[in-house]
């Protein structure tokens, strides 16, 4: 469902306890802040990025509730990579709605309040916290299902071929400084028989030392067809 701005302020009340976290690879950051935008806490509450974590930071939440008399909690963060997919899953089974806002805007804002767009973990979670207060907030698609399983073999595929071309990129500039020979015989540089060869002779001295008889046995052994002296000569 789309929101306009006015109705997302309008889901922020008195009762309405609202968090801004900042979200890292091992450890999170929390404050806690009412619909005014005044503090409820005096320092940073940290967590890890996992189920003990998570634990004391509903255990946090829910204190503060009572505490403070709130009755629901709406907790805002940026969307860092893929390390808030797990507390996403944590909070919305434990009945917390989740929003997302726009780093380029947490950076903005920063910017105008202390005159520094470098991220704190002390900082950030005050600005993401504003940014709810204001109704600057997009509400994230928490797939379920097959669909949550289809997201996450997206993410491994796209994670997958970035290693690969890093790797491909890697070997393409070892063997243009150390073997540019190479690239001129073959069009692709992972090609399986010339693969094969590097294996054993990585360097032109080491395919000259390994001689015809030595990588015609190499591509024999790993039942290459069709490469005979010819191919080995060229």
């Amino acid at each position: 469902m789309n929101y306009t701005q006015n109705e997302k302020i309008e889901q922020v009340t008195d009762t309405t306890l609202v968090i801004g976290i900042d979200i890292g690879s091992q450890i999170h950051y929390a404050r806690a802040f009412d619909n005014r935008g005044l503090e409820l806490t005096r320092k940073v509450f940290s967590f890890g990025n996992d189920i003990e974590g998570f634990n004391t930071f509903n255990q946090w939440a829910e204190d503060l509730k009572i505490e403070k008399n709130k009755t629901g909690v709406l907790i805002g963060c940026e969307p860092t990579g893929h390390y808030w997919f797990a507390f996403a899953k944590y909070v919305t089974e434990h009945k917390m709605t989740l929003e997302m806002v726009n780093p380029f805007s947490v950076k903005k804002i920063k910017e105008l309040d202390d005159n520094s767009p470098k991220k704190t973990d002390a900082n950030d979670p005050k600005t993401i916290a504003k940014l709810v207060i204001d109704g600057r907030y997009s509400i994230p698609y928490m797939p379920e299902g097959i669909y949550a399983e289809i997201r996450d073999l997206v993410y491994s595929r796209d994670r997958i071929v970035k290693q690969h071309n890093i790797s491909a990129n890697r070997i393409q500039r070892w063997l243009a400084i150390h073997f540019p020979e190479y690239l001129g015989i073959y069009t692709r540089f992972d090609a399986a028989s010339g693969l094969a060869v590097l294996e054993k002779a990585p360097l032109p001295k080491d395919v000259i030392a390994l001689g015809v008889g030595g990588i015609k046995k190499l591509w024999h052994d790993k039942k290459m067809r069709g490469r005979g002296v010819t191919e080995v000569r060229a």
